[in-house]
This record gives C-alpha cells, structure tokens and sequence, in this order.
C-alpha cells in the first residue's frame, strides 16, 4: 500500500507549501508594496544563508552599486539586443523601486549577509506574461498564504516561451550547490512553471549575444510619477517603514490616500484661492472607490486619485493631487550617476495618459490683442470705498439672467427625475407605448423579448429652489439679504454669501461668494427671509432657506440642491403644507458650473449698472 494521502485536505496541503527539498519558494508580485513587506519580513524571520532572485545575470555588474543608492531611486539602462538591427540604439530602463520586492529581495539579503544568485538567465527575450494580479491590498486582510493559493487554483495559459523560460529558471536553480538551502524569490505568474520544471534536470539553454553594458543612471524627480509602479508618495512612506518597521500606518493605503489628498488641499488653496468643499470630499471617496474597481483594484491608484480629482473639482486639484502624490524627497536632480528625465512610454508597455490644463492667476501680464477689456484699479487706496451710499442695493442684470437659466435648468432636472422614478418597463405586447427599453431589452436577450417604456407624467410643478454651496459651518458667509424680482420673469431671492463690499472691484460694486440662496415665483412676494420669526425654527442658513421655499411655494414640489439631503423633520412639514422636497446632490452638478454661479455682484444702488460692465470680469 502507497504511503500518499488521497484525501483533499493532504492535496491541499502539498500544493499550498512553497518548501521542496532544500528549495524555499517565495513567490511575489513585482513592483507591489504589500510583497515587498511579507518579503523583508520573511527574510529578516528565516535568515538564509543564500537567496536566489529572478533577475537577469547581466545585472550583477551593476546591481549592487544601484541598490546602495536607494532610497534615491536610480535605473540601469542597457541595449534592446533582441530588436534586430533597428534597435540597436533602443535602451531598456529597469527602475529600481524600494517597493518592487525583487528590489527588496536584493537589499535585505546583503543587510543580513546572505550569498546572492541572480537566476534570470537572461537566454532570451522574458515572455510577457499578463501581470493581472488580484489587487495586492488583499493581502493585507486574506494573508500572503491564502492569497498565493487563491491565485495558484486558476493557472494562467501556459505557451513554449514560458515552459523554455522556466526551464531556464530551473537550470540555474539546479546548478546550486546541493549542500546549500537556497530560498527562491520569483514572480508569482512563474511559480508554477518553474515548480514543474525542476521535477526533471534542465539544459543548458540556448545563449544569445551577451550584454556587456549595462549603466546606472539617476532619474529626474519629475519623473517619478510616470516610472514608478507605486506613486512616489507611497514609496517614500515605505522607506520610513522598513527601518524601523513598527508604524503600520505609513504604509497603510488608505491613510496614505487621504495624506495625499490633505496635502493636496492645502496646495490647491494656496495657488487658487479656492476649498475643496466638504461634499466633494465625499464624492471623492466614492468616486475613487468606484473607479478603482472599474480598473480592477480594490483601492485607487494615483491616476485614478487625479482622474477624480478633475472630475469632481477641477484641473487645477488634479494637478496638486498628481503633484504630491509624485513627490519623493529623498530624489535629487543632480548625483553622481547621470540624470535623466525618462518617460512611462520609455519603460512600460501599455500605458495610461492623462491630459490637465491648469488656470492659475499669472504675476505678469500677459500679451494680448488690442480691444480685450482691461481691468480698471482705483486712482488710489481706498477711492472706491469712498463711493459707496449705502442707500439701496441691486443685482448685476447679466447675472441675474445666468441665475434664472440655472433655475430653470433645476426645475426640467427635477421633473425629469420624477418621471424617471414613474417609469414602468415591460414586455412588448401590443403597443411600442413610449418607446424600447434598450438596456431593459438587452439584459434579457436571452429570452428573445423587447421591452417598451411607459412614462408616467408626475402631476405639478416647481415654484421655489433653494441652492446651498456651503451649510456655513464656520460663518464664513455673514452676509444676509432678501431682494424681490423687478419683472414677472424674475424671481424673488434671498441668500447668504460673503460680505460684497469688503471686495470691491468697482465703484460701489462688490464682489462676494454665494453660501446658498432662494428663488421663488411669482414675484414681488417674499419678505425678509432672515428676520422672520416663523422660520427661527432652522438650525443653519440653509434650513431658514428651505423653511422659506415651502412656505412661499405656489406648486407641489420644492427643488433643494445641496451637499446633504434635509433633516426628516423636514418631510414632515413638506407634508404639512401639502409640499414634496425634491432633493438633488450638488454633486452632480458641473464643477465649472457651480464655480462660476457661486460669484455674485451687489451693487450700490441702480446707478451703478450702466458703469458696472467696464469694472466686472
């Protein structure tokens, strides 16, 4: 009787272990964090006295002078000698990453004085395996074992060129001396290949042309962001980690994620002026969340992060974004080694671009063609305040016009989402009803089926919006006003903004931000929202404003644009008055939109219009 289990847990068991023999397998993914940390930890737990790393043996001449730089990142460049006549002035760049475990693999091994075997054969061109690795964040909650046997249970097609690479592999591994115990770093997508083949002995494999340079080279700190397979930021939180090993939350993903975007922040608003507003904080973490597991991860990567960045605020907080999470202090401009500046198309594959245009404010005044508006200054400081009567106040006429085009736009959006809601889809009988459900339609193909659409009108309309920007936490917006249409197609409005005449951009014209406003129709009707007793219910400006909006509203639904929805309590006084709140996230509004609808002129008195045009940009 045969002494093998047969049972599926003793199976298990042998194809999960990564000792055979004298032979200690630890598999890796390259150029992600998370295996370069198992691997520094394993390797400073076990202390072997010789480690085997997949990379190619030209390597060994200038490695250890590469390596000894880190943490400034350097590259070794070396000829492309499998392209034929056509490239032999075509360079290959491998970067040196702290956060590429064959990298660590190096590192650690000469900290603890092990014996070093570079076991790429380098007999051909390395087949290019897909590197569709599960996202490696997974790590940190499966552990290494179970993400291993995870990933090994579903094998990748195997063709010549990997079984004669592994061969390869294998007979630089059978070469060791037997009395030695050699532990073996190689990419996870080559475990089991080369497993297989050291179950019999290996050739010698055909050689090819030696590479006989191979130079180090310095890369310039703004490439770093394109380079590297870990953002820069990342990497150099992983650098602080590894010497001391303790705090995890350096090299936590999401912690560094949100430093990232912080710092980012905080740059944005020094060269722009402008916030990150806190519901595009929130959108952020879920737009992120969301586009990562489009690409397949679990957590963003840096383009993800600046995608986001410009979707949701704009290209300007996309750059900062890209820009901090680029950064790595330890990278100088000049070394020793040459710098240069290298590109992702130079090292990588496939790759993903990214186009930003930013707009910032320049010092100097740019050259421009005659007729272009100029900006007019006070003759001297203060002139303008000197101006000012403070018997009325009045709007800036073309801006009331761009007010009443997003009001209107607000109240279709609204009837729109009531209809959406109201849609009914079912299988085609006898009437197409209002039109073919395209996606109901193609869903279901498989049961040869079409399905129509069929519309519900919502029965009302919208009189009142409220728009809130900012629920004015901190009491930035201190300035309070009520003004009513002066025609029937203008809408009475009240709103909360920034004090306009601590600004002035004109004579008697001020120049504030909007927290949030209200706009009702018919006009002529509102009161002074902000001192009306009926509505010291509310607990901010922007609940005085929706308390507002229902009480004045002539129509069933009240359209209320914000960061957040409404408290409950304030369903219940919809419902009271016979009213329905129809909440829209401000989210989903246009970044640039709502930039510019949020400035707001105030000005002194109607006589400022006809000269206003010649001071507002």
């Amino acid at each position: 009787m045969s002494g093998v289990s047969d049972s599926p847990e003793d199976f298990l068991a042998e194809f999960s272990s990564l000792r055979r023999g004298r032979f200690r397998y630890f598999p890796v993914a390259p150029g992600r964090m998370e295996f370069a940390m198992e691997l520094r930890r394993a390797l400073l737990r076990e202390r072997p006295k010789f480690v085997a790393i997949e990379l190619p043996t030209f390597f060994e001449r200038r490695l250890y002078e590469a390596t000894a730089r880190l943490p400034e990142i350097s590259a070794l460049v070396y000829p492309d000698r499998l392209g034929g006549k056509d490239s032999e002035e075509t360079a290959i760049y491998f970067v040196l990453e702290p956060c590429d475990a064959f990298v660590e693999a190096y590192r650690t091994a000469h900290e603890i004085g092990a014996e070093v075997l570079l076991i790429d054969p380098a007999v051909g061109e390395r087949p290019h395996l897909p590197d569709d690795y599960p996202d490696t964040v997974a790590i940190q909650r499966l552990g290494l074992d179970k993400y291993v046997e995870s990933y090994r249970l579903f094998p990748q097609v195997r063709n010549d060129e990997v079984t004669d690479f592994a061969g390869g592999i294998a007979w630089k591994l059978q070469g060791v001396d037997p009395s030695r115990d050699v532990f073996v770093v190689v990419s996870l997508n080559l475990l089991d290949p080369v497993l297989d083949a050291m179950e019999t002995p290996q050739d010698s494999p055909q050689h090819r042309m030696p590479i006989e340079y191979v130079d180090v080279v310095n890369v310039h700190p703004d490439s770093l962001g394109e380079v590297l397979v870990e953002y820069a930021a990342l990497q150099q939180r992983y650098e602080y980690w590894r010497k001391q090993m303790s705090d995890v939350r350096l090299v936590d993903r999401p912690a560094a994620q949100y430093d990232t975007l912080r710092r980012a922040e905080v740059d944005y608003e020094k060269s722009t002026g402008d916030k990150v507003l806190p519901y595009q904080r929130k959108l952020l973490a879920k737009f992120t969340r969301n586009l990562a597991h489009v690409s397949g991860y679990l957590m963003s990567t840096l383009y993800e992060l600046t995608v986001s960045a410009r979707s949701l605020v704009d290209d300007n907080y996309a750059w900062e974004v890209w820009q901090t999470g680029s950064r790595y202090d330890f990278q100088q401009e000049t070394s020793t080694p040459e710098t240069l500046r290298l590109s992702a198309d130079e090292v990588f594959f496939r790759t993903r671009k990214l186009k930003l245009q930013r707009r910032l404010p320049r010092p100097k005044q740019r050259l421009k063609p005659r007729g272009l508006k100029e900006h007019r200054k006070e003759g001297k400081p203060g002139e303008w305040a000197h101006e000012l009567n403070g018997n009325s106040i009045c709007s800036y006429p073309p801006e009331d016009i761009v007010i009443e085009d997003f009001g209107r736009f607000l109240k279709k959006k609204a009837k729109s989402i009531l209809t959406e809601e109201r849609t009914r889809t079912e299988p085609f009988q006898t009437s197409m009803l209002d039109g073919i459900d395209l996606r109901e339609t193609m869903r279901n193909w498989h049961q040869n089926k079409i399905y129509v659409k069929r519309l519900e009108r919502a029965a009302g309309d919208v009189s009142s919006i409220v728009v809130v920007f900012d629920d004015d936490s901190d009491g930035r917006y201190r300035y309070l006003t009520t003004w009513l249409g002066e025609h029937q197609n203008e809408s009475d409005m009240a709103f909360y903004s920034t004090e306009p005449f601590a600004q002035l951009v004109g004579p008697g014209i001020g120049r504030a931000e909007y927290g949030g406003f209200l706009m009702t129709l018919p006009s002529r009707r509102l009161w002074d929202v902000w001192s009306d007793p009926d509505y010291d219910f509310a607990e901010s400006k922007a609940e005085r404003l929706l308390m507002a909006a229902l009480d004045y509203s002539t129509a069933k639904y009240v359209v209320y644009v914000a960061p957040k929805p409404p408290r409950t309590i304030f369903r219940s006084i919809a419902n009271q008055l016979r009213r329905q709140i129809l909440y829209i996230p401000i989210g989903q509004m246009s970044p640039a939109r709502i930039k510019k609808l949020r400035v707001v002129h105030v000005l002194d008195g109607y006589g400022r219009r006809e000269s206003a045009k010649d001071y507002i940009w």
